[in-house]
């Protein structure tokens, strides 16, 4: 897919997309609950290599390439590993209809004003040249909020506008995600101050640009269709943020235009210990679901 055709995809396409992108902080989490014990690994090498180990088991699945998968948000040590037959995984993805998009967040700060912002990014312009040269389309950085605090809201989302705008400049697509945090105890009122923040920094995108949100999915349904119907908007997608896969789709489906993009509820049911049937047989049912609650079925 050319960039044309990678834009197409993700503006139009009848499915979500995966995140793949665990990083060291919640990567033994993760490979936990795919049935792989800290035992199992010993230091970062061994433990990423597990990790890229189940990666590859999932994007190889034929269940992934199924067409419902419009694209796939990938850690930077997977995009610059191959699969099981030596393939290159963005190249690979594209190959199977999927887009590419990279994590280029470093972790966030302490919370202050009851936020979390994102740790500088010093080597992001050589993060997105690579990425181009690989093929990818897009980025993806995550920052937290945790309560109704106008000016640590107004921050949060400014911050990721700053790095956005960056991303841009470097013929790459961001994707925004300041999520809210399931368990704030003033969620509602932290939604309404979020989307008003991030439609005053919609104005700094450049005309003819376009970036992406990922947002947690509101308590108030359609609460974003002002930002899914902005024409500098090319996506809205909801990450998971805790919910199970059916309360994560149960939620999304009440948002028109808003796909998924999940992580966890995606891989939950998945097992290091399933044989190649079983293992496709789980990922398959999980894409179905979820594809149904992002397209409205």
């Amino acid at each position: 897919m050319n960039t044309a055709e990678m834009t197409d995809r993700i503006a139009n396409g009848k499915g979500f997309i995966a995140a793949l992108d665990q990083s060291g902080g919640s990567t033994p989490k993760a490979l936990q609950g795919y049935g792989v014990e800290d035992s199992e690994w010993s230091g970062d090498e061994e433990m990423f290599g597990k990790i890229h180990e189940m990666r590859c088991r999932i994007v190889d699945s034929p269940s992934f390439s199924n067409g419902k998968v419009i694209g796939a948000i990938l850690f930077e040590k997977t995009m610059e590993g191959c699969n099981s037959e030596g393939s290159p995984i963005p190249e690979l993805l594209a190959r199977r209809g999927v887009v590419p998009f990279l994590k280029v967040d470093k972790g966030m700060h302490d919370t202050e004003n009851g936020v979390q912002l994102m740790k500088e990014i010093p080597t992001l312009n050589d993060m997105c040249a690579r990425a181009k040269e690989l093929g990818v389309f897009g980025t993806k950085m995550r920052s937290v909020i945790h309560e109704a605090n106008q000016e640590g809201i107004a921050a949060n989302v400014h911050q990721q506008m700053d790095f956005g705008l960056q991303i841009l400049d470097n013929g790459l697509v961001p994707i925004l995600e300041p999520e809210v945090s399931l368990q704030s105890e003033s969620r509602a009122q932290a939604e309404a101050l979020l989307l008003s923040n991030a439609l005053d920094q919609m104005e700094r995108v450049p005309e003819g640009k376009q970036v992406m949100w990922k947002l947690t999915i509101p308590s108030e349904p359609n609460l974003y269709k002002p930002l899914i119907d902005h024409p500098q908007v090319l996506r809205v997608v909801a990450l998971s943020g805790g919910y199970s896969r059916d309360e994560a789709c149960s939620e999304l489906a009440k948002n028109d235009g808003m796909i998924a993009s999940f992580s966890r509820a995606l891989l939950e049911v998945l097992n290091a210990k399933m044989d190649d049937q079983q293992f496709d047989q789980a990922l398959g049912n999980a894409i179905d679901e979820i594809a149904c609650a992002s397209v409205g079925e």
